[in-house]
C-alpha cells in the first residue's frame, strides 16, 4: 500500500537513521505527534523510554518488546507503551506503521 499524498506531504521527522533506512510524515499539534513510518531498510530500536505511545501496523510486521515482554504485530495490530515503560522494536523493511507520541515534539520537523 502507498501512503496518499495527504500523507506524504507532511514534514518529515529528524531521525538518527538516514531518509534511505526510515522516510516519515509527521503531524503535530499541542497534545501530541502522529508518526506514519515507511520502514525501506530493517531497523532495530535499541531498548529506551520516553511519554506514552500508541501504535498500529499498516503494512509488514513489527517485533516491539515493552517492558520484557516481545510480541510481533501485523497489519491492523496495535500497541500501547505507557510512559517511561523501557520498550524497543525490530522492524524489517517493508513495513508501514502510525505512531502517536503523547510528546508534542518527540521529533524535531525536518
Amino acid at each position: 500500500m502507498e501512503l496518499p499524498e495527504i500523507i506524504t506531504r507532511l514534514p518529515e521527522a529528524e531521525l538518527p537513521f538516514p531518509p534511505t533506512t526510515v522516510k516519515t510524515s509527521v503531524l503535530q499539534s499541542e497534545q501530541g505527534q502522529l508518526v506514519f513510518f515507511q520502514i525501506l531498510k530493517d531497523v532495530a530500536l535499541p531498548a529506551h523510554s520516553h511519554k506514552a505511545q500508541w501504535g498500529t501496523v499498516l503494512e509488514g510486521q513489527v517485533e516491539v518488546t515493552i517492558g520484557g515482554e516481545t510480541r510481533v504485530h501485523g497489519p491492523g495490530s496495535c500497541y500501547y507503551i505507557p510512559a517511561g515503560v523501557v520498550h524497543s522494536a525490530r522492524i524489517p523493511a517493508g513495513a508501514k506503521v502510525m505512531d502517536f507520541f503523547e510528546e508534542p515534539d518527540r521529533y524535531r520537523l525536518k
